[in-house]
């Protein structure tokens, strides 16, 4: 399969990881200290092609995402979950299967960054996904049943609107949690 999008990983083990999964070409951020040549190359990759932000699914790599997409409106991002980029304790794109980084490629989704979006906090009150003892857990819960990552429940919501979230979507994964329908 070949991705006409340049992805944006972190490094060498994560291009190595992409380009056992799929025909692509990547930008490697060279981890967390993303510079301005970086984000130049992706600005320019973005107005020819096309990116697809692929990060680890940590602290360092949701940073980084925010980064690019701050610098680098209408980026489309990919997401794993922990467990499938967990190997012997470290957690990153270059520990996933082909398979998993195929199904993150095929589920990407385009932030929308000047939307105002139908998900309100009030929903995020009501949900259960603030405040409460078993919130981020159910955060994590939707990020991967809507496959937008997990995040605190503030950037929840901002992701929630920015990659266009319909209520009826939203409505649908927060009953299959309640239901237990989620769970694996």
């Amino acid at each position: 399969m070949k991705i006409k999008e340049v992805i944006v990983v972190e490094g060498r083990d994560d291009t190595a990881a992409i380009k056992r999964a799929v025909q692509a070409d990547t930008i490697e951020t060279g981890g967390s200290a993303i510079n301005a040549a970086t984000i130049r190359k992706i600005r320019l990759a973005q107005e020819k092609r096309g990116v697809i932000i692929f990060t680890d699914p940590d602290y360092q790599g949701e940073r980084i995402r925010k980064i690019i997409s701050r610098e680098v409106p209408g980026c489309k991002h990919a997401f794993i979950k922990q467990e499938e980029g967990m190997k012997k304790g470290d957690i990153g794109v270059e520990n996933a299967s082909p398979e998993t980084i195929l199904r993150a490629l095929s589920e990407v989704r385009t932030e929308m960054a000047d939307e105002v979006g139908e998900i309100t906090f009030a929903d995020m009150v009501e949900h259960r996904l603030t405040s409460g003892p078993d919130s981020k857990e159910r955060r994590l819960r939707l990020g991967e049943r809507l496959g937008i990552g997990y995040a605190n429940a503030k950037q929840m919501l901002q992701r929630l609107n920015a990659f266009r979230i319909s209520r009826e979507e939203f409505e649908n994964a927060m009953a299959a949690i309640d239901e237990g329908r989620d769970q694996q």
